[in-house]
């Protein structure tokens, strides 16, 4: 809550307790002496809330010296519940002209002062419930910063494992290519370098615009088709609205590694089919939220267990960076057709 609203309740409150006498005696013509008098009953319940407020909560019942907030309360609360009666008595006789007294029993009394203590009490209970409160929040606010905090840093965390796994594979590709092209390995190698600065820039940032990525990925396939043999079809396809929709920098790459490291066949007719296109949908009565779909299907050509390249971190990696920054916003199904022939995954993110 902001200080300034917190100050104003506890002014407000305060004020209405003590000018509350004023509202059943104005009528009696009311001296600044019998007011101020009067006003000795809420004084004392100031008193026991601040108290309890300032010191005793915070210092003895919240660090677990509670039998000292319990006698120390016990003490304060009893004492003046006791002489409050008295002196509301003594006012009234000494303005019994505006007041008449009856005649009180000793039952009276003693239900007065327990009245008295009642009240008392319950200031001491809100105060230790306000402090109480206040407390917790202030716990579960570290506590949610804190979390966010492990969740960002191993976000990063994650995002810095990517691009050395990216870097691995698109050198063996390079290398396989010198063997036969040392031209086109060349060029290969001077686009990879202008990948590396792109890489070596964003990935110091939250979030990039969604253009950059896609083009970081066409140039991934461009990359790519390089050393494809001509049995191996690939598209890549952008249905894109809005470019500048900011999203996680380098999220889609494991997924586009994946389909080029088990769709591709050196010697049958393979494919790899990559499609993006960004989309609205509603969002409670009146609301829209952008959303993202990427949707890509290649030939299963699944690896043997002696090919142990790149060990399926890439996809968990992608499974855990959703987690991390999408919590509840994505859709990804994934998975082989009935007939094992190919490989499809649908993501689509909600921003």
């Amino acid at each position: 809550m902001n200080k300034k609203v917190y100050l104003f309740l506890h002014v407000a409150i305060w004020a209405f307790m003590f000018l509350s006498p004023l509202t059943y005696l104005r009528g009696n013509g009311m001296s600044a002496l019998h007011y101020l008098m009067t006003c000795v009953s809420p004084l004392l319940m100031m008193v026991v809330f601040y108290v309890n407020y300032l010191w005793l909560t915070p210092k003895c019942f919240v660090i677990g010296k509670r039998r000292y907030y319990l006698l120390f309360n016990t003490i304060m609360i009893v004492a003046f519940g006791i002489i409050l009666h008295p002196w509301v008595n003594f006012t009234n006789d000494m303005f019994s002209t505006y007041l008449p007294r009856y005649k009180e029993t000793s039952i009276d009394k003693f239900f007065f002062t327990m009245r008295d203590i009642v009240s008392l009490a319950m200031s001491a209970a809100v105060a230790t419930a306000i402090v109480l409160a206040s407390r917790w929040q202030r716990n579960e606010d570290a506590r949610l910063e804190a979390e966010a905090a492990r969740s960002e840093s191993e976000l990063r965390n994650l995002r810095s494992q990517i691009n050395p796994h990216f870097l691995l594979n698109t050198l063996n590709n390079i290398y396989a290519l010198t063997a036969f092209d040392p031209k086109r390995a060349q060029d290969a190698i001077q686009q990879l370098s202008q990948m590396l600065r792109h890489m070596l820039y964003d990935n110091q940032q939250d979030l990039m615009a969604l253009q950059d990525e896609l083009q970081f990925l066409d140039s991934y396939v461009s990359l790519m088709k390089i050393r494809l043999p001509e049995n191996v079809e690939v598209t890549f396809t952008k249905d894109v609205q809005k470019p500048e929709l900011r999203i996680r920098p380098f999220l889609f790459i494991s997924l586009v590694e994946n389909a080029f490291k088990h769709g591709i066949s050196l010697t049958e007719p393979s494919f790899v089919k990559i499609a993006f296109k960004t989309g609205v949908e509603p969002v409670g009565d009146s609301g829209t939220r952008d959303t993202i779909t990427c949707q890509i299907s290649n030939s299963n050509y699944p690896k043997t267990p002696e090919d142990r390249s790149g060990h399926g971190i890439g996809l968990k990696q992608m499974q855990r960076r959703l987690d991390l920054a999408y919590p509840n916003r994505y859709e990804w199904t994934k998975g082989v057709s009935d007939d094992g022939k190919v490989y499809q995954s649908s993501l689509k993110i909600r921003l």
